[in-house]
């Protein structure tokens, strides 16, 4: 590319420059890539270059200096912004923005403050670039050249742009084989075809995936009918039906990981009326959560449906009109009064327009509450005075209801108030950690109060109690800290195994036992409707019944990490979990296909809205 005029150095050539470097410091200093070897690192340093170049290059086709200076200025901020909110999002998620996230704009104001946590002042550098840019522009130094460059000079630019092109995607394809299939892997993405590209890659499949309603069929479910019938697991004779009639009552707790459970920090128990309450039902000590980007809503949608959330997205926005064959649904039919309750506004996550499609019959949301600011902090109204008001509504419903519970005090960046710490912070650098112990221990404490609710009332003789961890709370950009907590590394098998959430089914009368398979929230479904005698045959679900003796130990992460009774597929290794070392891969193998066959079938069943041609009752399943 030849980048002067009559020995200046053109604009465009500084403003690809900028753009290109600050691109791959902040690929270094804000995003935790993982790099193997030295060609991926040239590809992480060069795969920007190429999108950079055509993008700012389209500066050719404007006549005016003036318009062609001002297109370059707009243009490199823009790309700096979408560069910094992926930044900023990476920071709170661990993941990159989707399309489908930027539709979901009535969340924005309530994401406001885990939003502010993650701003630093020192963020004003990512734009310095665009300060010097606008300066060079106003001042116009001598030793740049402003005019057109000449058709040589454009040509010799756009061929080399395609030239990199090609050396990016070509050298991309030998180190990642079928890169674009991997869609669920956006870091893999980015690694390999870079931040831009893979927005332009995401607005295809944002495309595609509006066309494959319109296109489907019903004959597209005779494969997925054949999975789900050969996957179902009996339920076993002896649970069957064993809390049938009872009122459930599903309490999904924020943010809330396994390793927290039977654990200390400081000397101090963290969640005590957890551990006990598990002790006195059926606790699942290896239960993960399979959530995607969207996160509680996404664990909703698993326990709801036995299925999948989406790898972009949640399913609450992008899918709300569905088909859904949901637990609430089932409950309904079996003469349960189902209702959600959530002290937030109703439109976060798209609530009130899905639970209408999951069939629940009520919403008890932010205007059923007495909401002030003496009862709230952080995303809003504290767990203690949300479960003794909801105890209240429970009073006055019809019986046997299905009340799902969400909790909110527990939830990024995990402030507190003073009065309502019960524990002190841990110590490490990451305030996120120190405080999330604090806030954790609260919630064990308003749920304490909650059954203690249930029992005055004399609700809780006649319920079913779940408690479940909706997802992680602390992601991985504190595996520094805690590194520091856990007393070892955070390899990428032990951050898998972080994953597990708490999972624990409290029935009256059934003695507490724990139950060591590994199962995820995809499991919940036919778990807790057979436990109520309602059978799921018929159903179609990709989750098993966790206490039928035919229940398959595999647990499959959105992301395409897998866990089974012995290894854990992280990082495209195999690992051994006696060990918690790499294996040989052989042995994860026979699951490899078998999870993504299981991923691409929920969502086959998510874009094509499948379930509508679906018929529990048709001359097929009768036979």
């Amino acid at each position: 590319m030849k980048g002067t005029l009559n020995n200046k150095l053109s604009l465009l050539v500084v403003a690809v420059l900028f753009l290109w470097i600050k691109t791959y410091i902040i690929y270094k200093t804000s995003f935790s890539i993982d790099i193997e070897n030295g060609l991926q690192e040239f590809i992480l340093f060069i795969n920007p270059l190429s999108f950079i170049m055509l993008i700012l290059g389209l500066s050719f086709f404007l006549k005016s200096e003036k318009a062609r200076n001002r297109y370059l200025l707009i243009t490199s901020f823009f790309l700096t912004f979408i560069l910094y909110a992926n930044m900023v999002f990476y920071r709170f998620f661990n993941d990159f923005i989707t399309l489908p996230l930027l539709f979901q704009t009535s969340n924005f104001a309530d994401l406001g403050s885990s939003v502010n946590e993650e701003f630093h002042l020192t963020d004003i550098l990512y734009f310095m670039d665009i300060i010097i840019l606008a300066v060079l522009l106003k001042f116009k130094p001598k030793f740049l050249a402003f005019r057109h460059l000449s058709k040589m000079n454009r040509r010799a630019y756009f061929l080399s742009a395609a030239a990199m092109v090609f050396l990016n995607l070509g050298l991309s394809e030998v180190e990642r084989p079928e890169l674009l299939t991997r869609t669920f892997d956006r870091e893999m993405l980015v690694k390999n075809i870079g931040t831009y590209n893979y927005h332009i890659y995401d607005l295809v499949l944002q495309s595609k995936s509006s066309a494959q309603r319109a296109m489907a069929d019903g004959s597209e479910l005779v494969d997925i009918e054949n999975y789900s019938d050969a996957k179902y697991a009996k339920p076993k004779d002896d649970m069957f039906g064993i809390a049938k009639g009872k009122n459930v009552i599903l309490v999904s707790v924020e943010s809330t990981q396994e390793f927290v459970m039977n654990n200390k920090v400081n000397g101090q128990e963290i969640t005590p009326f957890m551990n006990q309450f598990a002790k006195e039902s059926l606790y699942f000590n290896n239960f993960y959560h399979q959530t995607g980007q969207g996160k509680t809503s996404d664990s909703e949608f698993l326990v709801e449906n036995s299925l999948y959330p989406l790898s972009r997205g949640a399913v609450f926005f992008t899918h709300s009109g569905n088909e859904y064959q949901s637990m609430a649904e089932k409950l309904s039919e079996n003469g349960y009064f189902t209702n959600a309750m959530h002290a937030n506004n109703k439109s976060f996550w798209n609530r009130d327009i899905m639970y209408k499609s999951l069939g629940y019959e009520r919403f008890y949301e932010v205007n059923d509450y007495d909401v002030n600011e003496e009862n709230s902090v952080n995303w809003g109204m504290k767990d203690v005075p949300f479960f003794e008001q909801s105890a209240e509504h429970m009073k006055e419903m019809k019986k046997p209801f299905y009340s799902k519970l969400i909790t909110l005090t527990n939830h990024h960046p995990f402030n507190y108030d003073e009065e309502d710490k019960f524990i002190d912070e841990f110590t490490s650098n990451s305030g996120t950690l120190n405080r999330y112990f604090v806030t954790v221990r609260y919630t064990d404490e308003a749920l304490k109060n909650f059954v203690a609710k249930l029992k005055e009332s004399g609700i809780y003789d006649d319920s079913i109690i779940v408690l479940y961890g909706d997802h992680y709370g602390i992601s991985e950009n504190h595996n520094e800290a805690m590194s520091q907590y856990l007393g070892k590394e955070v390899t990428p098998f032990v951050s898998t195994q972080l994953q597990k959430v708490p999972f624990m089914i409290h029935i009256p009368g059934v003695e507490g036992r724990v139950i060591d398979k590994v199962g995820g929230q995809i499991d919940m479904r036919p778990t807790l409707l057979h436990l109520l005698g309602i059978n799921t045959k018929d159903d179609l679900q990709l989750g098993q019944d966790l206490l039928s003796d035919q229940h398959e130990e595999l647990t499959v992460f959105r992301d395409g990490r897998f866990v089974t009774k012995d290894y854990v597929y992280a990082d495209n290794k195999c690992w051994d979990k006696k060990t918690e070392q790499p294996t040989e891969k052989s042995y994860c193998a026979p699951y490899i296909e078998k999870s993504a066959t299981e991923l691409s079938y929920s969502d086959r069943i998510i874009y094509g809205d499948l379930l509508r041609f679906y018929d529990p009752d048709s001359a097929k399943r009768k036979e």
